[in-house]
Formats: structure tokens, sequence, C-alpha cells
């Protein structure tokens, strides 16, 4: 599937350099927009629609988000051009700026009243920034009602965690980048058992709060991989009582149906017992001995 159904967007600096790693390992599968005041977020972006706010220099709409979203609403007419196709919108960004906190509502909300399916990652910033927290705290209501889920993602956690690995926090952000992969390669690929935008819709129309989770572990090890998928680092992160939850498991060509069925039910033991739970798996070479799993939980 590649026919500009899914589309991943990057809005602001860091949801930028997200997106665009991100999409290295889904671009047979979706199309690519990044959306910033600063042109060098489009460096090098050759096979992405790049949609540049206002005045591309390096001051751009720092800490103006009323500004970022005036030049968003008057850039309406061209990406509605980009969104008409669009079925998925997998967006990106992080809040407290200028460009992330004004701009990523508005193209949430044009893409869902156009139809599609939005889900949102929001980072948002370190606890001592004060200034950028309140930016951020007045943002992410407009966003949560834009998208059909927006999870909170704590840079805080995300830091601490990639200084645990050695990395860079802003440039191997790699639970962002597995769950957009997962997600994208759930919708995209052809698996054992196929899910699709129908199952995913089902899922999030359920009324409630949602969660996304990813993670990958030893084929043998259930419980472990659900440990791993609640230390991501999303913000107020829980699954008991949800009232839905789609779940699909990759692993690889050795996986059996005891270790999918003991995966399922690690990460679905603690919903509700009334639940509506959609399985999808598919085997992928890659995972020799491992698995991996993304999960979309709402109804919270």
């Amino acid at each position: 599937m590649h026919d500009g159904s899914i589309l991943v967007a990057g809005v602001g600096g860091l949801g930028c350099l997200w997106a665009r790693r991100a999409h290295d390992n889904c671009s047979d599968y979706a199309d690519l927009l990044l959306v910033d005041a600063d042109e060098r977020s489009f460096e090098d972006a050759r096979h992405a629609h790049c949609l540049p706010l206002g005045d591309t220099s390096s001051q751009g709409c720092a800490a103006l988000p009323e500004l970022a979203e005036s030049h968003m609403r008057r850039a309406k007419q061209l990406t509605e051009q980009m969104l008409a196709p669009v079925e998925l919108l997998l967006l990106l960004t992080g809040l407290g700026g200028g460009v992330g906190t004004g701009a990523s509502h508005a193209l949430a909300a044009q893409a869902k009243q156009n139809g599609a399916l939005v889900l949102s990652i929001a980072a948002s910033p370190f606890e001592d920034q004060p200034a950028r927290c309140d930016l951020a705290q007045a943002a992410l209501p407009r966003l949560e009602e834009a998208s059909d889920v927006c999870v909170r993602l704590s840079l805080d956690r995300l830091a601490w965690q990639a200084r645990e690995r050695g990395a860079d926090w802003r440039r191997d952000a790699s639970w962002v980048e597995e769950l957009v992969q997962g997600i994208v390669l759930t919708l995209g690929r052809v698996g054992l058992i196929n899910l699709d935008l129908m199952d995913l819709r089902a899922v999030v129309g359920h009324t409630g709060e949602a969660t996304l989770l990813v993670a990958e572990g030893d084929a043998t090890e259930p419980e472990a991989l659900f440990r791993s998928a609640l230390a991501s680092p999303l913000a107020g992160l829980r699954v008991e009582g949800a009232s839905a939850c789609l779940l699909q498991i990759e692993g690889g060509r050795r996986m059996t149906v005891a270790q999918v069925n003991s995966v399922a039910d690690a990460f679905t033991r603690g919903l509700s017992d009334d639940s509506q739970v959609i399985l999808g798996a598919r085997m992928a070479d890659e995972l020799d001995g491992r698995m991996r799993v993304v999960a979309v939980v709402t109804g919270l």
C-alpha cells in the first residue's frame, strides 16, 4: 500500500526530525509531510511534502503559536490537496514552542474533517521549562479534540531513557520510530491475520481516553514484553479497564500459535471483561527468535 492513504506528518522542528526518521523505516507504505517555519527541517528531504510556514528563517515562529496557526490556516488550500487521499494521519509534534503548539491542531482538525483517522503523538516540554509547559498545557486540549487518539510523550522520561542507552534523545527516539513503523506496517503489509483501517476505526471509536504501546523482545517471555511496553516514555500511561484493544503481533518464521496466544493474554489481561479485542499477526524474517507488539488501547 502506497497510494497516499497513510501520511506521516511532522509539525515543528522536533516533529519533523522524528517524522523523517520514522518514515525511513516504512517509506514504501506511507507518505511524509513536514511542516515548519525553519527551512533546516527540510534539508535533503527529497521525498517529502514540505510546507514552510511564513518566512523560513531560523527565527520563524519561535514561541509564537498564534503566528504559526495563522500561517497554517492560510495554507489550507495547499494542505487540502495533500490530505485529499489520506485515510490515516500519524502526526508527530512537540508542544511548548511555536509551530508545534500553533499548527499541529489545525492540521489534525483539517485531516479529521476530511474523514481521516488522526493519531497524534505530542511531546510535552521538560518540567524545568515552565513557560513552555504553560504553552503546551493550553495547546494540548485542542490537539486532543482534533485527534482520534492523542498521546502525550514525556521528554523527561524520553531523555532519561536515552541517557541510559548513551544516546541523543532528539535523534534516537526509538520508541517513536518503532511505534510509527509498527502501525504503518500493520496496515500496509499482508500478514497471517490481517488488520486494516476499519479495524483501527472500530477500536478508536470507543469513548474514553486512549494510549499506544509498542515493545520488542524475546519470543518466549510475553510478560517481559508487556513490562517493556509499559516502560515507554508516555506520560500517564495505564491500560487497566480499557474497553477495546487492537493488537498486532509480529515474529520470526518459527513463531508459534502458543506464543501469539501468550503475548495476547499478557497484553489484554487487565482489560474490562467485555472488552473488544482485534488481533493481527504477521511473520517478519528480521525477528528470528523475537516478537514485536503494537497495541492501540482505547476506552480508558
